[in-house]
């Protein structure tokens, strides 16, 4: 059965939101069975239907990005072909921002006034250059009128780094070594959940919500590359009603 999650927030109710999960489509192993990246290897017809499938759910086909592990946030309205970019915002209802993911954090955004939405895509490396800081500023609101959900990703019990991961975050903002644990060998236990609220709150956005998801544990419902390798991808989506 196809299964999807809708994002728990007090988001206008023009804003509309799903994420997707692993299951109810046409992909085989390792890609089982609703993967919707076409990057992965997996056979292109099997992705072809999986994205059928989710057409019915969304006022128009989503726009695709080509997903680099930057900070560029581009309106989603000018996506054509392969723009490489890591979130997209738009204005116009009916248009779909998307980012795919299988470990990395999904974020996406609406203002309190239902009139933008964005959708961001912030592994450590993302979130370390500024992404969410990015997405922000994109949306051409004040701070405080945004609010953000934060969607399936490795959970803190689950993501082993090495020490220049820690390093590159605790030697920008100090506070950040809350979210880091010791683990084995030198190495550390790193929450992106934390890691995003902070920079959410020092980028001025008061409302946030979501976490708690743990991609790697949960293999009944969620990809991650982290505990397979080769695997699919979930796309979390945001839109306004036409």
């Amino acid at each position: 059965m196809t299964d999807w999650i809708v994002p728990g927030w007090p988001a206008p109710p023009n804003v509309q939101a799903l994420v997707t999960t692993r299951g109810g489509g046409f992909s085989g192993p390792p890609f089982a069975t609703w993967n919707l990246a076409d990057h992965v290897g997996d056979d292109p017809v099997a992705v072809a239907a999986n994205r059928a499938r989710l057409a019915p759910l969304l006022p128009g086909a989503p726009r695709w990005l080509a997903q680099v592990h930057g900070i560029d946030c581009i309106r989603a309205d000018a996506v054509a072909g392969r723009t490489e970019a890591d979130a997209s915002w738009t204005g116009t209802p009916g248009v779909v921002c998307v980012v795919l993911t299988a470990d990395c954090l999904p974020v996406l955004f609406c203002d309190r006034e239902g009139t933008v939405v964005a959708a961001a895509h912030a592994g450590w490396r993302g979130l370390l250059a500024g992404v969410l800081e990015s997405t922000v500023g994109a949306l051409g609101r004040a701070p405080w009128e945004l609010m953000a959900w934060l969607g399936p990703a490795i959970g803190p019990s689950a993501f082993e780094v090495g020490p220049e991961v820690r390093s590159g975050f605790v030697e920008g903002c100090p506070e950040d070594a809350a979210a880091f644990l010791s683990g084995r060998g030198g190495r550390w236990w790193a929450d992106l959940y934390a890691l995003a609220r902070r920079r959410l709150r020092d980028a001025g956005v008061p409302a946030v919500f979501g976490g708690g998801f743990c991609t790697a544990t949960d293999g009944a419902r969620f990809f991650s590359y982290r505990r397979d390798g080769a695997t699919g991808r979930m796309a979390a989506l945001v839109w306004l009603d036409r």
